[in-house]
């Protein structure tokens, strides 16, 4: 049991640590938005208009 208890320790805690390099990766390579500039949106100018 105390064996069980340690390994799930470290799967939690390599869990805790994969999630903060994604996290930190994300955050280093996301684009920088600066106020007033259009947010770009790409559409398929094939795609039917509902409205």
């Amino acid at each position: 049991m105390r064996r069980v208890a340690i390994w799930l320790f470290y799967c939690v805690g390599a869990l805790a640590c994969a999630y903060l390099a994604l996290y930190a990766y994300s955050v280093l390579t996301a684009p920088k938005l600066t106020p007033g500039e259009p947010i770009k949106i790409f559409r398929n100018p094939d795609a039917p208009k509902y409205s």
